[in-house]
C-alpha cells in the first residue's frame, strides 16, 4: 500500500525534472457551479498531461539493471507520453503498446519522445494481451499506468502542490481513469488536512471505478464509450480500487455531453487548452454532481491537454 512519505520521497526525487503547476481562478465557471473554483493546470505539466509525474518517479525507483532491459507500458495516450519522455530522459527504450484507434496526436508525440509504438487492433483488452506477450518475450519492465505505488506517490505530489498553493481548500475534485491520480492526489490531501473532501469523476462509459464501489471489489467492464479517452481504462487497479474506498469521498459519473459542455467552459472562459478528459471535474461541478456548500473553495483538477484540432471541431 502507498503511504505519505512514499509522495514526500516521490516529490524529492521528481522536483526540479517537472513542472509545479499553476492554478489558475475560474470565477465566472465557479459562480455557475456555487462554489469558489481554481482549476489546478496540469494540462501545462511536461508531455501535456500529470502523467510525467508518475512516470518520471518509477523510472527513477527502478533498479539500472532492470531499466537496461527497457521498459513497456499499455496507454491510450498520455501515460504513453509521460512514459516515453521519462524513458528518454535516463537513456532508456520504451515501448508503447495502444489501440489502433488512438488518437493520431498521441501516438505521434510519443513517438517524437523517442518510444517504440505498437499498435493493436481490437481494443484496450488486446493492448494488454499483446504487452504481455512482448513483456515476456524481450524481458521488458512493465510500467503499468495506474496500477503501480511508484506511479500513484508521483502522482500524488499534485496534491501536495494543491494543499501548498490553495491551503484553505475544502473540497477537490478530479477526474478518474484507473484511479492513479486520485489515490495518490486523496492520500496526500487527508494526510495534511483531513476534512478536505476528495470527489472522484468518471464518464459514464467507462465507470469501472464506480462500478467498483457498488460491487465491492475490483471489476473489468467487457467495453467502454466515451469522448474521453484517458479517462477509459476498463478495469479498476488492484492498488487503487482500495485507495479510493479508504480516502475518497465518492465517485460520480459525467456523460460526454456533460463532459463537452464542461470542456467548452474551460476553452472559452479558461482560456486552457484541455482535453476532454481534462474537463472531466469541471464538468461534474457544472451539472451539479458534486455535493457542495455555497461559495465552497474548491479545486478541480484540469489533468491533460493532449488533444488535436480535428478532434476538437467534433467536441464543439
Amino acid at each position: 500500500m502507498v503511504e505519505f512519505g512514499d509522495i514526500l520521497a516521490a516529490r524529492e526525487a521528481i522536483s526540479g525534472k517537472v513542472r509545479q503547476t499553476p492554478v489558475f481562478s475560474a470565477t465566472r465557471i465557479g459562480q455557475r457551479a456555487g462554489v469558489r473554483l481554481q482549476l489546478k493546470a496540469e494540462l501545462l505539466q511536461k508531455t501535456g498531461s500529470f502523467k510525467a509525474r508518475g512516470a518520471l518517479n518509477a523510472i527513477l525507483h527502478t533498479p539500472r539493471e532492470q531499466l537496461a532491459r527497457g521498459v513497456i507500458a499499455v496507454s491510450a495516450g498520455n501515460h504513453a507520453q509521460g512514459l516515453a519522455w521519462a524513458a528518454r530522459q535516463a537513456g532508456v527504450r520504451c515501448v508503447i503498446v495502444m489501440a489502433a484507434s488512438a488518437s493520431r496526436a498521441k501516438i505521434a508525440a510519443t513517438e517524437g519522445y523517442g518510444a517504440e509504438v505498437v499498435l493493436v487492433e481490437g481494443g484496450v483488452t488486446a493492448s494488454f494481451e499483446r504487452a504481455a506477450e512482448l513483456e515476456r518475450a524481450e524481458g521488458l519492465v512493465n510500467i503499468h499506468g495506474f496500477d503501480n505505488p511508484l506511479i500513484i506517490a508521483g502522482q500524488g505530489t499534485v496534491g501536495l502542490e494543491i494543499m501548498e498553493q490553495v491551503p484553505g481548500v475544502e473540497l477537490i475534485v478530479c477526474p478518474v481513469g484507473g484511479g492513479g491520480l486520485i489515490s495518490g492526489v486523496a492520500l496526500a490531501a487527508k494526510s495534511l488536512k483531513p476534512s478536505v473532501r476528495v470527489y472522484g469523476v468518471e464518464p459514464e462509459g467507462a465507470s469501472a471505478m464506480r462500478q467498483s464501489w457498488d460491487r465491492g471489489e475490483p471489476v473489468t467492464l467487457s467495453s467502454v464509450n466515451t469522448i474521453a479517452d484517458g479517462l477509459a481504462p476498463p478495469m479498476a487497479g488492484r492498488l487503487t480500487y482500495p485507495l479510493t474506498r479508504r480516502y475518497v469521498d465518492d465517485i460520480v459519473t459525467v456523460s460526454d455531453e456533460e463532459i463537452a459542455t464542461g470542456l467548452r467552459a474551460i476553452l472559452t472562459e479558461a482560456k486552457l487548452y484541455a482535453e476532454p478528459s481534462g474537463a472531466a471535474a469541471t464538468a461534474a461541478l457544472l451539472a451539479d454532481k458534486i455535493p457542495h456548500q455555497p461559495g465552497e473553495l474548491t479545486v478541480a483538477i484540469v489533468s491533460g491537454g493532449n488533444m488535436d484540432l480535428e478532434r476538437l471541431k467534433t467536441l464543439i
